[in-house]
């Protein structure tokens, strides 16, 4: 499969500044593509574009030459830098979990989500527990393409590293397309099999 941004330019509103301009790139099935670059550049703004929360002002984003579906459940899935703004307050975290799909044992058991944490409310959790379920809970057979804003930067390094350790054996495993958005090269360099520098669009 193909995730593919089609001369997609984007402003916030008319006479506002272009955040992007004419971008032109794709991910395929299997493929860790590392957007990079410092703050401000917009690579936020081209997540949540690729993963159909924001729509373009002009150009297109598809998948296999198609639009991304508005209704069900989309086979590109978000995951964010702050967990705790990803998830509903006042469910539990079972509910959580299981919102998009009934996350079987074995994914439970490589992200380390333990059993007693299901009746917890969000807010008794960590960041990087709390981060382990918005990942768990997106990674449906159903899921074909991830989007990864920043999804570790809060993180301390060891569970950063247990993270991104699980994510490459399910890409690998699933041939699931990444696209990981990071101002961190270091991390670019492990995960990605190739990187796009976003300065050199804005330019």
């Amino acid at each position: 499969m193909q995730l593919k941004a089609e001369n997609v330019s984007f402003q916030y509103g008319e006479n506002m500044p272009w955040i992007l301009k004419d971008i032109n790139f794709a991910v395929e099935s299997g493929e860790r593509v590392g957007i990079i670059g410092p703050s401000g550049y917009g690579k936020s703004t081209l997540s949540k574009i690729m993963a159909g929360y924001y729509k373009p002002t002009s150009g297109k984003i598809t998948l296999d030459g198609e639009s991304l579906p508005q209704k069900g459940f989309c086979p590109v899935q978000m995951i964010f830098q702050h967990p705790e703004l990803s998830v509903n307050p006042r469910w539990k975290m079972e509910k959580i979990l299981n919102e998009c799909w009934k996350v079987d044992e074995d994914t439970k058991h490589a992200f380390g989500i333990e059993k007693d944490w299901m009746g917890r409310w969000p807010n008794e959790l960590s960041g990087g527990e709390l981060q382990r379920f918005c990942i768990a809970r997106v990674l449906s057979p159903e899921t074909k393409f991830l989007i990864c804003d920043e999804i570790t930067t809060m993180l301390d390094v060891i569970t950063q590293a247990q993270i991104w350790k699980v994510l490459l054996e399910v890409s690998d495993k699933s041939n699931l397309g990444m696209l990981v958005v990071t101002h961190n090269m270091a991390l670019a360099e492990k995960v990605c099999t190739r990187m796009i520098d976003i300065t050199k669009w804005n330019k």
